[in-house]
Formats: structure tokens, sequence, C-alpha cells
């Protein structure tokens, strides 16, 4: 961490901020608070955050969710609990990470600590005393037999007996359920159709409702499993595929390595976002969800056919791109050799052998910035969020860079950029270098993002 970056405080311990700044934040929240407004989130913990005296906090910040209009799933897991269970009647039998057999023991410790966390949460989503944030919150939390299971079975030899995986979930009742405005709280077991009960891994279980009602967000708690840079920063965006090469390369601890995976599998099956956030940082779901780069690792599916580094061969192709806009005065006239000897700047868009998108990214180090150049889509190609993967793409390799603020140069496209994060700057906020080489005749506007 620099010197000059404070220490993260907790959300019960910050002092006030001025009232100016409250309300700049407040503004800068809005367009979140829009987006999310009838979509659904998946939110699963595990007993660890229980055991920890996170619970209390969380559920505040779920309750402000909910009043917002976002329709919440909450998925608990309860392994320490029925470890401990266990423990206290004398079993030897323990369940850390993975799947393994279930005993009849071990079931009815599995039962008795689910419905002892899902008394606690569904006390604590009662609170309602004057002066605290559940103060006249009044949130319908609703439990019920929503997921058939069917038992693993035996597999290479080892009777997994009551441990089971999903086989179905009633999505129609747990969609009335949300359109209603309340929560669906589910615990780690599901039912067969001959009424026998099984024990589910949280994970697998919210990992499945999540893809089952398509929801725009899963968000996974742990207690500090995020996926780290190099640097030892946290990798806030991750394409799935990157995620899948992560998990391939075999260097990750074993618990990241698991809610990575069960995050890789729900946006390949459809979900729009999967996160994985502290609860050890007080108010992280809050924090991801509504700043622009969040507190934890995000996971997204890559649409795109192919996003990749340009090479020396694509040069005649990005000429194409370019050409209309530099006609028409949109881009600066820049030429074949300049491409050329610039083209490792350059990513592109291609599908079956076509580049229809490029975009150039110009780092100045020293201030610690960056510039985006040349983000072009082929007109027949707009309109599928193609330029917003492509941004986004490019504050990816910004950061990588370590630049801390990406500016643009527009004379035709302010309002694109303004609508994603940027603000107007002038001409003396651009990196000394690039101050020198600025083109007061075509008067471009500064637009600055900080990453």
């Amino acid at each position: 961490m620099a010197d000059n970056e404070a220490e993260p405080l907790s959300a019960q311990d910050a002092t006030h901020f001025a009232p100016a700044q409250f309300v700049r934040w407040f503004r800068e929240v809005a367009p979140y608070v829009h987006n999310f407004r009838g979509k659904t989130f998946v939110v699963a913990f595990g007993g660890e955050l229980v055991n920890d005296g996170a619970l209390n906090n969380l559920i505040q910040d779920l309750s402000l969710l909910s009043a917002l209009g976002v329709r919440l799933v909450l998925v608990h897991g309860s392994r320490p609990q029925v470890n401990e269970q266990l423990k206290l009647k004398g079993f030897a039998t323990r369940f850390g990470r993975g799947m393994q057999p279930t005993d009849a023991p071990a079931l009815e410790c599995a039962k008795e600590a689910a419905g002892e966390i899902r008394l606690d949460i569904e006390a604590a989503f009662s609170q309602g005393l004057p002066n605290t944030p559940m103060s006249h919150a009044q949130i319908r939390v609703i439990s019920g037999n929503f997921v058939t299971a069917r038992p693993v079975g035996v597999v290479d030899g080892i009777d997994y007996q009551h441990t089971g995986t999903v086989r179905k979930l009633d999505t129609d009742a747990l969609k009335a359920v949300l359109f209603q405005g309340a929560i669906v709280l589910l615990s780690p077991l599901g039912f067969s159709p001959t009424g026998e009960a099984f024990n589910l891994a949280m994970e697998d279980l919210a990992t499945s409702v999540a893809i089952a009602l398509r929801a725009e967000k899963l968000i996974f708690l742990t207690q500090n499993r995020t996926v780290l840079n190099p640097d030892g920063s946290v990798d806030t965006e991750l394409a799935r595929e990157d995620a899948d090469a992560l998990l391939a390369g075999g260097t990750l601890d074993e618990d990241t390595a698991a809610f990575l995976s069960h995050a890789s599998r729900a946006v390949k099956r459809g979900v729009a976002r999967a996160h994985l956030l502290p609860y050890t940082l007080d108010g992280s779901v809050l924090l991801e969800i509504f700043t622009h780069d969040g507190v934890g690792t995000m996971v997204v599916e890559d649409t795109l056919d192919d996003l990749r580094p340009a090479t020396i061969d694509d040069v005649g192709a990005i000429v194409r791109l370019i050409d209309p806009l530099e006609a028409d005065g949109t881009l600066v006239p820049r030429g074949r050799a300049v491409i050329e000897r610039d083209v490792e700047q350059f990513t592109v868009l291609e599908h079956d052998g076509v580049i229809y998108g490029c975009v150039a990214l110009i780092p100045y180090p020293e201030e610690r910035m960056a510039e985006m150049a040349c983000l072009i889509v082929h007109p027949e190609w707009q309109g599928e969020g193609e330029g917003e993967i492509l941004l986004r793409h490019t504050e990816s390799r910004a950061r990588a860079m370590g630049a801390r603020r990406l500016f643009v140069l527009t004379t035709r496209t302010s309002h694109w950029f303004m609508k994603r994060g940027f603000t107007q700057g002038g001409v003396s906020d651009l990196p000394k270098e690039r101050q020198a080489h600025y083109n007061r005749s075509r008067n471009s506007l500064v637009f600055i993002k900080k990453l």
C-alpha cells in the first residue's frame, strides 16, 4: 500500500464526511440504484461469517439493498457449526472443503446447525428499533422446500450416503416470492420426492440458484478469498477464460479455487456477474456494488469472439477502421507508418477473420496516467456492447500498467464518455509530454476517469 493511501476503516469507526461529500457520493451511486432495481442478486456465505460476528452488519446492508428494489436470495452454509455439533456429540467426522460422505449422525447435526443459523438470520432481519439502520425495515424472509435434491450415490467405490446435489429448483415459486418483495433464504439442505433430506454444498446450491434465476449477480462472501495481482493488489475483474486459466494453473489455494470455479461456472451458464468478496471488510457488499472498482474479484463472461493484442499483420485492417473517421474529422490523421510503429499499443476485436474493432492505450508512467485512443467499432457491429467491453478491457490494462487515471481526447463523442464515468478536464490536466503535442487547432475536449 502506498504511503499516501489511508488504511481501510470499519464503517462503524469512520468519521462523518462533510455534507457536500455526502451529496456528491449519493449522486454518484444513483446510476447503480437505477440499474439494479428489480434485478436478482444471490448472496452466499458460509458459517464462518456467522462465527466471526459479521452477520448483523451484513443484514443491515442487505436490508438497504432490498429497500432499493434489489431482489435477494440468501444462501447460507453451516460447515463450522456442523463440525462443532459433531465434536460436542463425540463423533469423529469433520467436514472440510470438497465433497464428503454424510452419515446419519452428521445429517442430524447439519439439520440442527441449519435451523439455528436460519433462526439467527430471520431474527436479524426482524430488527426494527428506532435510530438503527433497520428502523422501519419490515422485511419478510421466506424459506421453504424450493430445492429438490438427489443423492450423490456411490462414486469410485465411496458411498456418499446423505450427501446430495441439486436436482431441480422451483423457480416459479422463487420468482413469485421475490416479486412480492420478500427475501428468499435457503439453507444447504434439499429434499427428495420421497421425503429424504440431503446435505448440500452451499457453493453448489448458490450457483445453481443463480443460474436458474438468471441472476444479475452471484456474490460469495468469503473470509478473504479474492484473486490477487502479482503486486498483491486485488484483481478486481477477471474474464471467465482468464479465471479458468488460473484454475488450470493450480497456483490458487484450495478455498479461493473452489469459490472461483463456482463463479466461473455461473458466468458461463448465464449469470451476468459473479463476485468474490471479503466479509472481513465491513460494508464490502455495498462497496462492491456502488463503487466503480469495487473491493473484490468480479468474474465476467467475455462474450466477444476474440479480443487480442494487435500484430503487424493487423495494420491494414486497423487503417481501414480508422480511415472514415479521419476523413470526417472525428480522429486526427495518423498514417499507416505511425500505426505500424505503435501497433503494440492496439487491441483488436476479430470474428471469423474479420477485425471489426480496435482501441489503443498509450502509457505515461511518470504521471501514472494513460491515454485511450482510436476506440472504434465498425458501424455494422455497433449496438451490442462491444464498445463497453473495449473500454473495460482498456481500463484493466491501464490499471495493470500502474495508471491511476485514464484520459481521452474527443471532438464528437463526449456524451458517450461522460455516461461511462469520465469527467471533463483541461489541457493542463494532461501529462506534460501530451500537453506539448496537443493540437490546439482541433480544440479537442479532455475527459478523465479515475481508475
